[in-house]
């Protein structure tokens, strides 16, 4: 049986979270999406709240992901200790509250998401992720495994794909907020693709107004994050998976303005 998996990226500020809302469900039911997997960890510019995490889910995303932003804000972390569907980086420290992995029954079908931070410019305070990797593959058998690395480097994640290759279903990275063209099936069956994208205003740095980062690099103080206005976009992509093999078949960019 083929099942179709929606990986969306980082959601920005309250325009890109409205534009999910908007629409998402209607995305799903248009590409017969069986399994949808939001990374939210930018919903308040740096951090996500409980309440916005639960805007993600009911907009119809099954699992909610974070990244490097995953305690920008504190309220949180109740919430990643009680909700199943909200994962933060697994290789984060084992004190840290939530859970970097979970199991989903989907009609009979089981599917595993994993979350990971890269350490390359990014936190060099996580446990290295390929081992991590390694670790929570081996506790249970599944019919599909499904990955987001949170990572800067296209380097790292493009050397986890390979890592990984007929080993997980598909592995997509997340963080810069800026697509790749590069989504295939590896050799060995597994979907990749080096980054979504965002899911945000079009006309911004990242989701940001443009004016803060020009500022930044102008060497000026920016203040606090704000989003950018005006119409937005939804970009990830599909992966199409056959539940009997566990490998990916197809792997389509989705951008939707």
């Amino acid at each position: 049986m083929l099942f179709s998996i929606l990986a969306v990226g980082d959601v920005v500020g309250e325009p890109g979270l409205r534009h999910l809302e908007k629409h998402l469900r209607s995305l799903k039911k248009l590409k017969n999406i069986s399994f949808a997997v939001v990374n939210g960890e930018n919903a308040s510019e740096v951090g996500l709240t409980p309440e916005q995490a639960w805007r993600i889910y009911d907009a119809g995303a099954d699992v909610v992901t974070l990244g490097n932003h995953t305690f920008g804000k504190m309220q949180l972390c109740g919430l990643m200790d009680e909700a199943s569907w909200l994962l933060r980086p697994a290789n984060l420290s084992s004190r840290a509250p939530g859970r970097g992995c979970g199991v989903y029954d989907v009609n009979g079908v089981s599917v595993r998401v994993m979350n990971l931070i890269g350490r390359c410019d990014l936190d060099w305070k996580a446990a290295d992720p390929f081992t991590t990797a390694d670790g929570l593959l081996a506790k249970e058998k599944v019919d599909i495994t499904l990955i987001d690395f949170h990572a800067e480097a296209t380097s790292e994640k493009l050397a986890m794909s390979y890592y990984l290759d007929g080993r997980v279903s598909a592995l997509w990275g997340t963080h810069t907020h800026v697509p790749t063209a590069d989504e295939r099936v590896c050799p060995k069956g597994t979907g990749y693709i080096t980054d979504l994208g965002m899911t945000g205003a079009v006309e911004s740095v990242l989701g940001i107004e443009p004016w803060q980062s020009v500022e930044s690099f102008l060497g000026g103080l920016p203040g606090r994050y704000k989003s950018a206005q005006g119409p937005c976009k939804l970009q990830g992509a599909i992966f199409t998976v056959d539940t009997e093999t566990g490998r990916c078949t197809a792997v389509e960019r989705v951008d939707l303005r």
